[in-house]
């Protein structure tokens, strides 16, 4: 059966605002508008399209930077003048190279930091004046990029998807693998990675020293919620401290 577009509150110009959310992590990853022909083809082709209000033509998501959404479902609101997709997120939704288009975060103190990290450089994707947002200045090569204020964000959620290992212990997961083994072998793990990156420094290998540093951020978690002492815990103790 087909469906009926009459039920939609379409806008003067025949369009209505989509909201796309990540549905594994519900993450808001961006707001972008469909008419009836960008509609019908994501309920068709099972990814997203959209119109752009600035090209006026019908874009395909991914289509140049090959993030494309996988739509699982579709929702609209009472008033069914909005709807909500709930995608699977190839890559990253925006077009800076962000996974979400809402990395921008305005600070107490008035300030706008940077939210999660870029997950491609877009100059390595777009064509020179492609993707870039409209009415945003150029930045200039040696212009200092805006303060990233995303550190404690992810640390938070991995240590949530570790809690989640050391409560529902999945076969073949490896967070699950060093709940299983214990204290001891969690604390080996964390005394190799710290020792890899005592040697990544000593050897001036930027790089080996970023990912072993990862390495034993993650270990240092895993050992924490077997302690079961909270990462925002120990995110009040360094704030104290700086007092």
């Amino acid at each position: 059966m087909a469906f009926n577009f009459d039920r939609f509150k379409f806008n003067a110009d025949g369009l209505i605002p989509a909201i796309i959310q990540d549905n594994r992590t519900n993450e808001v990853l961006m707001l972008a508008y469909m008419n009836r022909e960008a509609l019908a083809k994501t309920l068709s082709s099972g990814q997203t399209w959209f119109y752009s209000r600035s090209r006026q033509q019908l874009w395909h998501k991914g289509e140049t930077s090959g993030n494309i959404q996988e739509v699982d479902e579709i929702y609209f609101d009472c008033d069914a003048d909005a709807l909500l997709i709930k995608v699977r997120q190839h890559g990253a939704a925006c077009h800076e190279g962000y996974k979400s288009c809402f990395h921008y975060r305005i600070e107490k103190d008035g300030r706008v930091g940077l939210v999660g990290e870029m997950v491609f450089n877009p100059a390595d994707v777009y064509k020179e004046g492609e993707g870039k947002p409209a009415g945003a200045p150029p930045r200039k090569k040696d212009a200092p990029k805006p303060v990233c204020v995303c550190g404690s964000t992810i640390l938070e959620e991995v240590y949530g998807v570790i809690l989640d290992r050391k409560q529902t212990r999945i076969p073949g997961a490896y967070t699950s693998y060093l709940f299983d083994k214990g204290v001891d072998t969690i604390l080996q793990k964390l005394g190799e990675e710290v020792t890899e990156v005592l040697i990544a420094a000593k050897n001036r290998q930027r790089d080996e020293v970023i990912k072993e540093a990862a390495d034993v951020m993650y270990h240092l978690m895993v050992l924490l919620a077997a302690e079961g002492v909270d990462v925002r815990e120990v995110f009040g103790e360094l704030a104290n401290r700086r007092k």
